[in-house]
């Protein structure tokens, strides 16, 4: 019996997705969306307000960003995370390869609520699995083309195999974060006050 590797492929993110990340999402509050547990944090901000050396973004809120990244990379909060899944991992992809918009870090308009940032999660995971299910076994060994870079001769399934690693990766550190946050002392969760800043204007 030949094995379905696209279906294979979709069920290994979206039962994690069903089952397990989304539901660890749920009830994202400003608060958490914006907790920093460590001075210095990366994080989404209000535009204008950043101090990293660059900030991308259009609109009222922008992220933090460097390029190359320093060493040690800064700790990021859960909007940051947000963020470069929205962008980085999911919205370039399905913009490259699926049909979606355009989508790129210095004019993403990133979103100033958890809630939003939410709705623009469950927006851009649609659009992506579905592209994945459509493949089919030729979709699959296509070359992945010169959005790719260096990749480009890699098959579509070595990027849908990265994506979904992406988003198991990023979904557990975002989960952490919550339990970090529910757990917080008054001293935050690294012995320094852990901030959840107020976002005037959020949208």
């Amino acid at each position: 019996m030949a094995l379905d590797w696209n279906g294979l492929l979709v069920d290994q993110l979206d039962w994690h997705w069903q089952h397990q990340l989304r539901a660890r999402l749920d009830g994202l509050t400003d608060d958490e969306y914006f907790w920093e547990p460590v001075p210095d944090c990366w994080t989404v901000r209000p535009s204008g307000t950043g101090t990293a050396p660059v900030r991308a973004g259009s609109g009222g809120f922008t992220i933090d960003w460097a390029y190359p990244e320093p060493v040690p990379a800064p700790v990021t909060t859960i909007a940051w995370r947000l963020g470069h899944i929205l962008v980085g991992v999911l919205g370039a992809r399905s913009a490259a390869h699926f049909g979606g918009p355009p989508v790129d870090y210095m004019t993403y308009a990133y979103p100033g609520t958890g809630a939003a940032a939410l709705e623009q999660l469950d927006a851009a995971y649609a659009r992506w699995i579905a592209g994945v299910r459509g493949l089919g076994d030729e979709g699959l060994a296509r070359p992945c083309g010169e959005a790719e870079g260096a990749f480009a001769q890699e098959p579509m399934a070595t990027l849908v195999l990265h994506i979904h690693r992406e988003m198991i990766h990023h979904g557990a550190e975002i989960a952490l974060l919550r339990d970090l946050y529910a757990h917080r002392t008054s001293q935050g969760a690294a012995g320094v006050e852990g901030t959840g800043s107020p976002m005037p204007g959020n949208t």
